[in-house]
């Protein structure tokens, strides 16, 4: 009898163990009904203020579609938006903050990359999942991001070849002082030389500055053939306001990190030969595109500017909302392993994940800046361009090795 208490008592006590970590594990009552939340990094003030909110208007038309529709799972989709002030230590705590207090299952943004490697800790240390839109300079890549945006051989590498081959060989260098122009511009220094090219100078503004002075006196000095520019944000106005006083608006111009927002913004097309290196164009013809330009300005008002940032960001809510739907949850985890096989339907043509790099395959399209600020192509690559990391022009080491440098490129 006494053998037979201990046992049923044992058989209480197991029980009791199971039932605890079963209420300790079982989601709060409700919360498989509840809304589905996904968070936004993305500046709303600060020197990427105005670049920043185009991406946080196409993420709400994201979203917005996905709950006329029915919601996901038969669930709501909650965006939550974080202003990361241009500051990459904030958008690092706001990251955090979404995950660990909000629940969000998916972050999607940052502008610079100083803002996404300040995040990116932040989602690898949870296991979580970050989708970053913006074109970047490579040379990563992290088993918890999607990279929606363009890296060097399907934007800068092709389109300095482009404008070399039109303009000449003889080419300045300007950015703002952060990871993506630095690592980029020494790609290029290494580029230009083996294609024949001569770098006659180079120079960094930090990211609010509006000193472009010591610029422009390289530039009347030195008189280059061609301009490459990795200027982000309000450091724009100030650099095409310094060429157009300067008498310099006819030299030629591309930029990397202006589209049509910051074209129309700060005044882009005063300058008679500026171009830019996108996939996306508000121009592009189309039923897709003039259907996405309706929705975005019924949504968000007919003065909505569409740009590619803001369409990869459009794009990368689609692809984890197509791979939600395929595993039937919304589990991290579970739809991260997924996403990598997503292709979708896209405002320029569709949108597919390169498995082995976990960025997007895309068609590079180069345009001249209108004096409305409008971009109309006069270049487009035959082919979408697969993504390769580390540029193929020299040996993975000797990248890893520039990556590696204390401090980034010189």
């Amino acid at each position: 009898m006494r053998a037979r208490l201990a046992l049923l008592g044992g058989l209480i006590l197991l029980s009791a163990l199971a039932l605890g970590a079963y209420l300790w594990r079982k989601p709060a009552s409700g919360a498989e009904h509840g809304p589905i939340v996904i968070g936004q990094l993305q500046a709303l003030t600060g020197p990427m203020g105005t670049s920043g909110r185009a991406l946080v208007a196409a993420v709400q038309l994201a979203v917005e579609e996905i709950n006329s529709a029915g919601g996901l799972l038969g669930r709501r989709v909650e965006l939550r938006i974080e202003d990361t002030r241009s500051d990459p230590a904030v958008a690092a705590a706001a990251a955090a903050r979404l995950i660990d207090e909000h629940g969000a299952v998916a972050l999607f943004g940052c502008w610079t990359s100083a803002c996404r490697q300040a995040v990116r800790p932040v989602v690898e240390a949870r296991r979580h999942l970050l989708f970053y839109p913006l074109a970047h300079e490579g040379m990563e890549r992290s088993p918890h991001v999607i990279y929606t945006g363009p890296i060097p051989n399907q934007q800068v590498l092709p389109a300095t070849d482009w404008a070399m081959s039109g303009f000449g060989r003889r080419v300045y260098l300007i950015g703002s002082d952060g990871p993506f122009p630095r690592r980029v511009n020494a790609m290029l220094r290494e580029f230009i030389q083996l294609g024949g090219g001569l770098v006659l100078g180079e120079r960094y503004l930090p990211l609010d500055s509006v000193d472009v002075g010591a610029a422009i006196v390289d530039l009347q000095a030195l008189r280059p053939d061609l301009v490459l520019s990795t200027v982000s944000g309000d450091s724009n106005g100030a650099l095409f306001n310094a060429l157009v006083a300067a008498g310099l608006a006819d030299l030629p111009l591309l930029s990397f990190t202006a589209a049509e927002p910051e074209m129309r913004a700060y005044g882009g097309g005063r300058l008679g030969r500026h171009f830019t290196a996108w996939s996306y164009l508000q121009s592009l013809p189309g039923a897709a595109n003039a259907a996405f330009l309706a929705r975005l300005r019924a949504s968000q008002g007919e003065a909505a500017q569409a740009s590619d940032p803001a369409v990869s960001a459009y794009v990368a809510v689609r692809l984890w909302a197509a791979a939600v739907r395929e595993v039937g949850s919304v589990q991290t985890d579970v739809v991260n392993a997924n996403v990598v096989q997503q292709t979708v339907d896209a405002p320029h043509g569709y949108a597919a994940v390169d498995a082995q790099t976990r960025h997007l395959w895309r068609q590079l399209r180069i345009a001249h800046v209108k004096p409305d600020g409008q971009l109309g192509e006069v270049w487009q690559a035959s082919r979408p361009i697969k993504p390769a990391v580390w540029p193929t022009f020299r040996s993975t080491a000797h990248w890893a090795a520039i990556v590696a440098r204390p401090g980034g490129p010189p």
